[in-house]
Order: structure tokens, then C-alpha cells, then sequence
């Protein structure tokens, strides 16, 4: 029997190694992987000649349909799609839309709600992450029915808009700790960072230069390590998201001891960009945590090198440029920016092409990683018998990133005029091809739900 498709004649790029073969795909599901001349028939055939062929690529952290978002699940998936993007996670909210102004809902009324919303529209796969950010009765037994639902991770924020207290923090690290989710921290000090927004503001200092000095490294640093002796309490496991700085690094890798229960990430943007890139693109680079030193850029690529940081995500989020630029102050300016449709593709430029990283590098941080961080054993492999979720990459193909070009509802790019080299042409998702050359193939609600599994991290220890 013939299966469905065979892709061949490419070069696969896994988590650990790169050799010539090709992949058979029946249903939804990765049958077999070897020289074509082993594999059965199939009733389409891809040639993938010059091409590198990975697991599709994953995106840990966007921001979808919501208050930082203008992108709907089909217009976010359709970047996701031509970014080779193949699972990205979502964030449910306690505040409808995730707006203060609105009264909250529990947590299970949040993540219903983003179900809803991606009901229908979905193009590629989707999680969600369930967001902790209000401090009501029952949130911390809502915990067991979330994980049961299939979401077993939970952002809180220790600063910004949505600041939950570390009290609350504390109890719920101590359920994670018997459950076995994951506790995903935004952690900047709250009051410090207050009190300089206060200062600068007084001062009449509006200028995107200013942004790092309202936010920096050590209320990162200061955050992370209070919320990791809560999760060092009640051995619960811990991740840190879009750590941004040298200092909030450290701090990670002074508790990671095996790594078992401490993870952590970075995002594209602080692995390309320093803070003078305010000088060049204004309040369009204006993302939280911000844009930092130099210096912490390296800091990234020597902490993703030494495993205290373990994948890369987007933190994606979209506006029209008119929500960053017109705006009579500085401070005013909306924060993030939409990336599902860059990311892969500038990555690969930076770390293979510019500083000579293997591709399997790639692979690691943007996909595999996040499939074991997360508990999605059928994401972020191309072993038979997972979902057959694929990109065909063409690794010399150069052009310079156009926004025009955006899937996405944002109407600019912070990558705008870069030239990179390193092209997807095709994507695959759950054996359904979804996107080629341009071209979105499969219509809104494609995409499913994944319901996670609780993670298993001793196997960082073992390695």
C-alpha cells in the first residue's frame, strides 16, 4: 500500500545530528524515515533536493486575539504557517481580552474563552498557557481541572499590568509542586520599576533611549530570584520567559544545580538586537523586558551554549505601526512586536550564517526543546510516530525581510530591510501541507488544540 507522501531527496536537520533521507508521512503521523529507496510508495512525492527538512518549528510564547494582539488565530496561523511555524502557545486570561478595565473571569473561564476564540480559525496547532493574574478565591483549585484540560503551565507576572503578589506566587508553586506543571515567570521588580517610570517621567525623559533605564537588569534579576526560592521551596519547576539580561541569566544558573525543575528561554529579538537599536527603529523596538547592552546579547547565545537557557521564543505580538509611532509620547507607544512570520528564518541567518552554529541548533531551541519543555511528546521530533509536522527550509535562498509580505495584522516589521538568507518553502502539519511559497492551502480551523502532557525534566539532568 502506498502511503500519502514521501519527502525526498532533502537534507534532515534533527535536535542532534543532519544526514541525507528521506521522510515517509501517512494520515496525520511520520511512518518511517531512511534512503528513498526503502521507503514505500506514495501517492505524492516532494523533492526536497537542496533543501534542509526539520520538525516543525515551535513558538513557546504569542500573543494571539487579545489586548496585545490584533491577530486573529487565522491570520496569526497563517504567519505561524509561513514562518514554519508549525505549534505555537497562546495565553489565557483572567481579565477578558486581557484588559484591566474589564472584570476577571477564573482561570477555566479564561482558558474556555480562548478556545472559543481559536474555534474555527486555527491554521497550524495551538497551546495555551494558563494566565494567573488576579488573586481570587479558587484560582488555586481551578489548578488539578487545567491540568486535566490539557494546560499545564502558568504564566504570572511579578511587574507590569497584570502583577500578581508574591504570596500568591508561593501558593501557587507550592500546588504546581504536587501537581507537576510548570510555574512561567515575567519577572521584573514591580515597585522599583515603578518608581523609575515615576522619575523619568517627572524628569520629562519620553525618548525610546529611556525605556532600558525604567526596566533594567537587575529588577529582572532581583524578580527571578525571589520567585525561584519559592519554586526551590516546593520543588516545583520553574521557567523563566524572555530573559533578556546577563544578570537575570546568572541568577538562573545559580539554581539550576541538574536542571531538573529550573528552565529558561530567551527571545529572536534579544539574540539580534541591543538597545541602540532604539537610535535606528524608534518605538517600533519598544518590547518588554527591553532591548539591553551589547554585552547581553552575548549573554544569550553563551547561556543558550551552557544550557541555563534551553529554546528561543517570539513573545509575539501584533499592532499597526500607528499604535507604536503615533503616539505624542514615548511612553505611550504600545510594547512587542509581531515575529511568528521572522523568526525562523532571521535566527537561522544570525546563528548559522553569521556566527556558524550548526542548524540542529535551530532545531533544539525553536523546536525540540520546546516540545520537551512543555510536554508535546509528539512535537519536535521527526521519529515515526509522531505528527508529521515538517519544514522544507532552503538554506541559500537570500532576500530582505518586507512587511508587506505579513500574514500577520501588523503592518511592519522590526526586521524590516535585513537580509538574511534562509528561506521556508514548505510547511506541514500533521501530514496536511499548509503553506508554499506565499501560499496559505489549508482554510481557518486546520489547526487543533494540543492538550499537553504534565512534563517530565528529570532528562535535562541526564544528559
Amino acid at each position: 500500500m502506498p502511503v500519502d507522501t514521501v519527502i525526498a531527496g532533502g537534507t534532515v536537520v534533527t535536535a542532534d545530528d543532519m544526514f541525507e533521507a528521506s521522510i515517509a508521512i501517512d494520515g496525520e503521523e511520520i511512518v518511517a524515515v531512511g534512503s528513498r529507496d526503502t521507503l514505500p510508495d506514495a501517492k505524492e512525492e516532494v523533492d526536497a533536493t537542496g533543501m534542509y527538512v526539520m520538525p516543525g518549528l515551535m513558538d513557546a510564547q504569542t500573543h494571539v486575539h487579545d489586548r496585545s494582539s490584533i491577530d486573529t488565530h487565522e491570520t496569526a496561523g497563517m504567519a505561524a504557517a509561513a514562518g514554519g511555524i508549525t505549534t505555537y502557545m497562546d495565553f489565557s486570561w483572567m481579565y477578558v481580552d486581557h484588559q484591566p478595565h474589564k472584570s476577571p473571569q477564573s482561570l477555566m473561564e479564561g482558558i474556555r474563552a480562548k478556545q472559543e476564540k481559536a474555534e474555527g480559525k486555527a491554521v497550524v496547532d495551538y497551546a495555551l498557557h494558563g494566565g494567573i493574574t488576579d488573586d481570587q478565591e479558587g484560582v488555586l483549585d481551578e489548578l488539578e481541572e487545567a491540568h486535566e484540560a490539557g494546560v499545564t503551565s502558568f504564566k504570572m507576572f511579578t511587574g507590569g499590568t497584570f502583577p500578581v503578589g508574591y504570596g500568591l506566587i508561593n501558593l501557587v508553586m507550592e500546588r504546581l509542586g504536587e501537581l507537576g506543571g510548570v510555574g512561567v515567570f515575567h519577572t521584573e521588580e514591580a515597585d522599583v520599576c515603578d518608581r523609575l517610570l515615576e522619575r523619568l517621567k517627572a524628569e520629562g525623559k519620553g525618548d525610546p533611549k529611556y525605556f532600558a533605564e525604567s526596566r533594567p537588569d537587575y529588577a529582572e534579576a532581583m524578580a527571578a530570584d525571589t520567585v525561584l526560592r519559592s519554586a526551590q521551596a516546593h520543588d516545583a519547576k520553574y521557567f523563566g520567559i524572555h530573559t533578556t539580561s546577563r544578570a537575570a541569566a546568572e541568577v538562573i544558573e545559580s539554581y539550576r544545580d541538574d536542571g531538573s525543575l529550573v528552565r529558561g528561554e530567551t527571545c529572536t529579538h534579544y539574540l539580534i538586537y541591543d538597545k541602540s537599536e532604539f537610535d535606528r527603529r524608534g518605538n517600533l523596538v519598544k518590547i518588554a523586558p527591553p532591548l539591553r547592552e551589547a554585552d547581553d546579547v552575548e549573554a544569550m547565545y553563551e547561556h543558550l551554549d551552557d544550557g541555563t537557557l534551553d529554546l528561543i521564543s517570539t513573545d509575539h505580538c501584533s499592532y499597526p505601526r500607528e499604535n507604536k509611532e503615533g503616539v505624542d509620547n514615548f511612553w505611550e507607544s504600545t510594547s512587542g512586536a509581531n515575529q511568528l512570520q521572522t523568526s525562523v528564518p532571521v535566527f537561522f541567518d544570525e546563528a548559522v550564517n553569521n556566527r556558524g552554529y550548526s542548524p540542529s541548533f535551530v532545531v533544539e531551541t525553536m523546536s525540540t526543546a520546546i516540545a520537551d519543555t512543555y510536554g508535546m511528546p509528539n512535537k519536535g521530533t521527526l521519529d515515526p510516530g509522531t505528527d508529521a509536522d515538517i519544514v522544507v527550509f532552503d538554506p541559500e535562498e537570500t532576500y530582505e525581510v518586507d512587511p508587506a509580505e505579513n500574514f500577520s495584522k501588523a503592518d511592519f516589521s522590526i526586521y524590516e530591510g535585513r537580509e538574511i538568507t534562509g528561506r521556508v518553502k514548505k510547511t506541514f502539519v500533521r501530514g496536511e501541507q499548509v503553506y508554499e511559497d506565499g501560499e496559505i492551502l489549508v482554510d481557518a480551523g486546520y489547526g487543533d488544540f494540543v492538550a499537553r502532557e504534565v512534563p517530565n525534566w528529570s532528562n535535562k539532568s541526564e544528559e
